[in-house]
């Protein structure tokens, strides 16, 4: 037996919870940035619904589906950069954890920053990981790809309707 075939095929942990594509809200402010996660996403092994928020403020009227946003889908994933105008990473996060509709719903933050203040502050918020943007493209790729392996076919999360 392979090593790869001791494993169940992707997303077969959660496809049996969850429609599929997976619906991940990249939260970012940089189009550059939100380009190559998207690339990323695309690459991934897990079929993926990419949605975009340009800033925190725009994420939280997303996340509450008001409108334009009241028939969007819930997000799987949120990948939340932390610099980012009109509302900050930080305040879209704590936002997230102390709304019951939105606490369940795992947040990475993929930011470019690596300051120690950051990965604590994000965490004691609520935060599911930390993954400070790799320069590399290909690292980025991998980064991004442990994530949704990790959301969409290792652990297993709450039933939910959408």
């Amino acid at each position: 037996m392979t090593m790869a075939s001791a494993f169940p095929p992707p997303g077969a942990t959660m496809a049996s919870q969850y429609k599929l594509p997976y619906q991940v809200l990249l939260v970012d402010d940089e189009q550059g940035d939100v380009e190559l996660a998207k690339m990323a996403l695309a690459d991934c092994p897990f079929p993926c619904q990419v949605m975009v928020a340009g800033n925190g403020k725009e994420a939280m009227t997303w996340l509450r589906k008001q409108p334009p946003y009241a028939d969007a889908p819930t997000p799987d994933l949120v990948l939340l950069d932390l610099n980012m105008p009109q509302m900050n990473g930080r305040e879209v996060l704590k936002e997230m954890k102390g709304d019951a509709a939105l606490t369940a719903i795992p947040v990475v933050v993929l930011t470019t920053s690596d300051v120690e203040r950051d990965v604590v502050a994000t965490y004691n918020l609520g935060a599911s990981g930390y993954i400070t943007k790799p320069v590399d493209m290909d690292d980025l790729f991998k980064a991004v790809h442990s994530v949704t392996e990790y959301w969409f076919s290792t652990v297993r999360r709450p039933q939910r309707h959408r």
